[in-house]
């Protein structure tokens, strides 16, 4: 356990610093230049006049994100110990004739401002582990589904030239499937396997599956064979967590021993209407945090975090606006959460 007390460890809690709560647990966010974060996790005399805007539109609405600048990564590892970055899921790091592209450059200019002790998680690009891809309004085949070389040469090799030793890990999502537009769960093993095992493993690999059909005993089994984590998701059409341990045969599979818990959006809600009611970030929205399945989110994540201790593994918990209205908040009511059963067992 920490040789912090538990009341210094609230109190460094509730000024957002997460680096201490508990030695299995590391806390991070998905993306991090959130301008409503800014009185939180990015001091106001640094960034207040600093902040940028894109404008996006979501289910017919526009909404103006804010933005504070990349150099901001070295106060957000002040207070978290992983970031996970998401920019990388919509194209590789080195695009046609393998020459470096718009990603190369921003995810180069995390690395110069991170500091050494930073660990990031990357999202593979989704031209690599999609099934089908939308274009033009509408969902195609992707024709560079599990292509390994691909993933190698684009996305791999360039991120570890530009992390090193901070990639801690890449996170392959793939995207919802119906039953009748999916293989089978052994088919889909099969396939994944294949992909797998012409790419090398030494950046460990978290598999995020968003069809609850393909979470089959034997799809789990060869997590744990290969040594894959399975990612814990709460989000739209998944299980929630306490569904998906159960469903790993209460194990974790990752073989560097760590896990991820991925904390999106509230089950049955679209990304959409979690971004318009989360929007603007700086604080939590009461439709997302104040219901029965965000107090269950909250005990599902607490209750892994000491599976992954009682396993001797290491739970990086990663929290989105989206679940929350504000992924700082969402991180601080979990670890207090996780100080409160650390109480109760040394009382018990």
């Amino acid at each position: 356990m920490s040789t912090v007390s538990i009341q210094d460890r609230r109190s460094a809690i509730d000024a957002y610093d997460f680096r201490d709560v508990h030695p299995n647990v590391r806390f991070g966010t998905a993306s991090d230049r959130y301008g409503g974060w800014i009185g939180q996790i990015y001091p106001a005399d640094r960034y207040a006049d600093r902040v940028s805007t894109r404008s996006r539109t979501l289910g017919g609405e526009t909404f103006e994100e804010r933005r504070v600048p990349i150099e901001s990564v070295r106060d957000y590892f002040e207070h978290f110990e992983v970031l996970e970055i998401d920019f990388t899921f919509y194209r590789p790091l080195l695009e046609e004739g393998d020459e470096p592209g718009s990603n190369y450059f921003v995810l180069s200019n995390y690395a110069d401002h991170a500091p050494g002790s930073a660990s990031f998680l990357l999202k593979a690009p989704q031209k690599f582990f999609a099934r089908s891809i939308r274009r033009d309004g509408q969902f195609v085949d992707n024709p560079g589904f599990l292509d390994a070389d691909g993933y190698v040469e684009t996305f791999l090799e360039p991120a570890l030239d530009i992390l090193g030793d901070r990639l801690d890990g890449v996170i392959f999502q793939q995207e919802y499937q119906r039953v009748a537009d999916s293989p089978s769960p052994e088919e889909n093993v099969e396939q994944l396997d294949a992909f797998f095992d012409a790419i090398p493993d030494e950046v460990q690999s978290h598999v995020e599956l968003r069809s609850e059909h393909l979470l089959s005993e034997s799809y789990f089994d060869w997590l744990a064979a290969r040594g894959l984590g399975h990612v814990f998701s709460h989000w739209t059409w998944l299980p929630a967590i306490r569904r998906q341990w159960s469903l790993t045969g209460e194990r974790l599979t990752a073989k560097d021993g760590q896990v991820v818990a991925r904390l999106l959006t509230p089950r049955d809600m679209k990304y959409a209407e979690a971004y318009a009611k989360a929007y603007p970030f700086d604080e939590p929205e009461s439709a997302l945090a104040d219901t029965e399945q965000a107090r269950d989110m909250v005990l599902d994540t607490t209750a892994l975090a000491y599976r992954a201790a009682s396993q001797n593994a290491l739970l990086n918990v990663i929290a989105n606006n989206r679940a929350w209205g504000n992924a700082p908040d969402l991180n601080r009511t979990i670890a207090h959460r996780i100080l409160d059963e650390e109480e109760r067992q040394h009382s018990s």
